[in-house]
């Protein structure tokens, strides 16, 4: 498959605040990937955690979950695995400090109706800070959380943006395996793609 090339500076500069990245959802979803807000590069190609040095597409298939690594621009194969992903806010910044406190409230709203809708097994919010942000919440430790989302078991993990030197790729892999092994999804290879 023939890779999208990279988006010029007049590309980054025009999809700012615009709302270009489209949830991947649909039915059978097992687990919904709720991330902050699409940065600059997914605002100009429309697709999920685009930016190189994003960890979020290596650390999936390394944990199991997609058979070789996507590459942002195959983010709608990602429902023939049973995954799917959406924004708190579709809005694209370059930065998620520029996200309102309400904007931030309403996003949450839209994922609750979201979930509602779908009705994922999981749902994995990528971003502990936007994730108490966006539900009015002090205390929240990561991982498996106590309490249901809209009946979904609810996990909460770091942003894997680049950006978040907090946490590094293994540690995003060891996080995803862990949700992979505790939801019971089958760790796929590349013989599972070949098949496909």
């Amino acid at each position: 498959m023939a890779r999208p090339s990279k988006p010029t500076a007049a590309q980054l500069a025009a999809a700012n605040g615009k709302c270009t990245v489209p949830d991947v959802v649909g039915p059978g979803m097992r687990v919904l990937f709720v991330g902050i807000n699409p940065g600059l590069w997914s605002g100009a190609t429309g697709h999920h955690f685009a930016r190189p040095g994003n960890r979020l597409w290596p650390a999936l298939h390394r944990a199991g979950l997609t058979p070789h690594q996507f590459h942002p621009s195959e983010d709608g194969r990602l429902l023939e695995l049973g995954l799917g992903m959406s924004k708190l806010v579709t809005r694209a910044t370059a930065t998620a400090a520029e996200l309102s406190d309400e904007e931030m409230r309403r996003g949450g709203a839209r994922i609750r109706r979201l979930v509602r809708k779908w009705r994922p097994g999981v749902v994995c919010f990528l971003g502990l800070g936007a994730y108490k942000q966006a539900y009015g919440l002090k205390r929240v430790t990561l991982g498996l959380q106590a309490e249901p989302f809209e009946g979904a078991a609810l996990w909460v993990l770091p942003n894997p943006s680049g950006l978040n030197a907090n946490h590094q790729l293994p540690d995003y892999v060891r996080m995803f395996t862990q949700l992979r092994e505790a939801t019971g999804l089958a760790c796929l290879s590349a013989a599972d793609d070949m098949a496909r």
